[in-house]
């Protein structure tokens, strides 16, 4: 019987990262993406290259946060290792940045 693939699809990734996220779990999250990963934000914070700057952006951007939870709604595997995510986001602001 052939063995079946140890490689998780890009699909059940983005899952992981989703649940490392809400935990706040940077390192779990981290673990997910290769060390030249590019991250394109698509509201406009920006482009991020290398998993240093991919950590510094998810560690100011959770921080701003009393409360944050994502939920995907849709992920799309375009190839070549990147996929197309749409996810609703249900967040608090910390006390000081709501004043």
């Amino acid at each position: 019987m052939p063995e079946g693939s140890t490689t998780p699809d890009l699909v059940e990734l983005v899952g992981a990262l989703f649940d490392a996220g809400n935990r706040r779990d940077l390192d779990a999250a981290m673990s997910i993406f290769a060390p030249e990963v590019v991250w394109e934000s698509l509201d406009g914070l920006g482009v991020f290259a290398g998993a240093t700057a991919v950590r510094g952006f998810l560690e100011d951007w959770l921080s701003s946060y009393e409360v944050l939870n994502i939920e995907r709604e849709e992920v799309v595997e375009l190839g070549s290792g990147v996929a197309l995510v749409v996810a609703r986001a249900a967040a608090e602001r910390l006390a000081q940045e709501r004043a």
